[in-house]
């Protein structure tokens, strides 16, 4: 039998869990209403009748942060921040594929130092863009992608074109964010900005849900039902229903900071010991990719570092054309050869992929100095095929800089270039040779490019999107000046043409683009010529049209005894461009003692304002390089 004693404790435990039990209920109670946003509400009102979106916050933003142009294919769900950014001045330039508006961002971002914008309209208008988002990312391009979705309330209902888009950019973009209210767009869009410029730059994706894009009373139209329900769960949903809205648009017009954020450059660390390596150097070379040209180092101040230095180099990417046209430190071919001979090689803001062998065309006596702003990439493969005596982490254009100042003075045997450079020459002979060979039909296609390098102007920039064609092209067709050259970069994307040359082309109004085709690639970009007729962007477009994927064929016959999936067309291109309402015209073997004229009649086309296609027919050869530009 318990004694009243031994029953004293447990009643006293009452009081306890009962307080207990109240706090929990208390604590559950003020979350839930910090989720409702209740507490937010108390202290920033809803303006219900004001007829502000959140398209106006995007585009204030935008334009804080220098934005000139916003690359599209419209949709409505993103119509308020279209109309926005029209409004506040940002041009707004619509394309025929939403791929095209992502690389013509992708474009602007290179040639300008900043970040390039496009927006594209939910499910499907963003699944097409993966692609260039992905091409953006391996080729460290600083651009925002602005995706409209569906209302936050719909999501994983089955709304329109409702689809996971987080998880699907995730991988591709360093930064991923869905706006929950229209509060949130200021400061998720300026944190978006910096991150694709910081550290190593990349693609960034901000979702906009349409209900956090449009005003007030149109959401409250879709949202909220027009008579009050009855019944007492049809009141609880409509309170839940009026609190999210409100929610949504708490504070949504108060005052916030608008420009940039500051930016996070790693800078490279002290240099004495890379100093000291190529002090001793005999055959110093450097190989200068695409992130020597990244902002905040110029490339007028990277090309005089270079200059002073005096280390012959090799250039690729956006590198290319760094030092002008036939520069005495500029070396073009046998790099592999080259590579192999030196005793010190400097490896600014390349990459170690397959474009270097994998580090395999290294030698294992060269002492190598690497830089780059991301380590992972900065050591890819070096457990395997090559060994790093020093790795900078840091940004290229100022690890140069600082390297020339602890260099000062210091020169190298001319010997050394001169070996180089005869090497360089004796391939421009062999090119000559080629040109001179007779082709079955048609034209010969080395002869044609080396009359377009005579032809082509001190103010051009080249866009390239192609293989056989683009790859004999970048032998014999020289940049004529920094950032005057754009390719796809390493992830080898075909269809970057139309895209690449519209976002040059404003970027750089007062510059010449040329566009150098492979038929094939020029099949994804020929509807664009719609585009750059109705914008009245002239650019110039010479497809190498061979009526065949040639670089592919040129491998697959001889190794597997068929050319199916192959084989195209000597296609009308220049036809088809005029149907869009460009200009064009044939280069063939009837014209073949023409072919300077008709380029400098295209010439005059463009600068009267039209966009022109060449359709150059060439001849199936065998004796091109057929290599991939790297």
């Amino acid at each position: 039998m318990e004694t009243p004693a031994a029953a004293a404790p447990a009643g006293s435990l009452f009081p306890s869990f009962l307080l207990l039990a109240c706090g929990t209920l208390v604590a559950a109670l003020l979350g839930a209403a910090h989720r409702l946003g209740l507490f937010y509400q108390l202290l920033h009102k809803v303006d219900k009748a004001s007829v502000r979106h959140g398209g106006e916050n995007v585009a204030a933003v935008l334009r804080a942060h220098g934005v000139r142009f916003i690359f599209t294919l419209v949709g409505g769900h993103i119509s308020p921040l279209l109309v926005a950014c029209e409004k506040l001045g940002i041009r707004v330039v619509d394309t025929r594929h939403e791929v095209t508006a992502v690389f013509a961002a992708d474009a602007m971002a290179r040639l300008s130092g900043t970040v390039g914008v496009a927006a594209v309209t939910a499910g499907p208008g963003l699944t097409n863009t993966v692609t260039a988002v992905k091409n953006a990312q391996m080729a460290q391009s600083p651009i925002l992608l602005l995706g409209g979705a569906a209302s936050t309330l719909l999501q994983n209902r089955g709304a329109l074109q409702a689809v996971d888009q987080l998880s699907l950019f995730r991988p591709l973009c360093k930064f991923c964010v869905s706006v929950r209210r229209v509060r949130d767009i200021v400061p998720t869009l300026r944190a978006a900005m910096a991150a694709a410029q910081s550290g190593t730059p990349g693609p960034v994706f901000v979702e906009l849900p349409v209900d956090v894009l449009y005003p007030y009373f149109m959401v409250q139209k879709e949202m909220v039902p027009a008579k009050p329900p009855k019944g007492l769960v049809g009141r609880v949903v409509s309170w839940y229903l009026e609190n999210y809205l409100a929610n949504l648009f708490a504070g949504a017009w108060e005052p916030q900071p608008e420009g940039p954020l500051p930016l996070d450059i790693p800078q490279a660390s002290p240099q004495q010991r890379c100093v000291e390596i190529l002090s001793r150097a005999k055959r110093p070379l450097m190989v200068l990719g695409s992130q020597a040209l990244l902002t905040p180092t110029s490339a007028d101040k990277l090309r005089a570092a270079v200059e002073t230095l005096g280390v012959p180099c090799f250039l690729g990417g956006m590198a290319r054309g760094l030092l002008g046209r036939n520069h005495p430190l500029h070396i073009r071919e046998n790099r592999s050869a080259a590579l192999k001979k030196a005793d010190v090689i400097v490896l600014a803001g390349t990459v170690c992929d397959f474009r270097l062998s994998y580090g395999r065309v290294l030698s294992h006596s060269s002492k190598i100095i690497i830089v780059n702003r991301n380590r992972e990439e900065m050591l890819l493969n070096s457990d395997i095929f090559w060994k790093p005596q020093e790795a900078v982490q840091g940004d290229v254009g100022s690890f140069v800089l600082k390297l020339v100042e602890g260099l000062q003075g210091q020169t190298w045997a001319p010997d050394w270039v001169e070996e180089l450079r005869e090497a360089d020459r004796q391939k421009e002979q062999t090119f000559r040779e080629k040109a001179a060979m007779p082709v079955a039909q048609h034209l010969n296609p080395v002869q044609v490019l080396q009359l377009v390098e005579e032809t082509l102007p001190d103010n051009s920039i080249l866009v390239v999107d192609g293989g056989d064609f683009v790859g004999t092209a970048a032998h014999l067709v020289q940049p004529r000046g920094p950032l005057r050259w754009l390719d796809p970069g390493a992830f080898g994307t075909l269809g970057v043409g139309a895209g690449f040359a519209l976002g040059a082309k404003l970027c750089r109004p007062d510059a010449e683009v040329w566009c150098l085709f492979g038929d094939g690639a020029f099949g994804y970009s020929l509807i664009e010529f719609d585009t750059f007729v109705r914008h009245k962007i002239p650019v110039m477009a010479l497809v190498g049209n061979d009526a065949g994927w040639t670089q592919i064929s040129r491998e697959q016959v001889p190794s597997l005894g068929s050319n199916v999936a192959c084989g195209l067309a000597y296609t009308d291109y220049h036809k088809a461009a005029m149907g869009l309402g460009a200009r064009g015209l044939l280069l063939s073997r009837e014209n073949e003692d023409q072919v300077v004229k008709v380029l400098h009649d295209a010439q005059q086309q463009c600068r009267d304002g039209h966009p022109v296609v060449v359709n150059i027919l060439i001849g199936r050869t065998d004796f091109r390089d057929g290599s991939i530009a790297v």
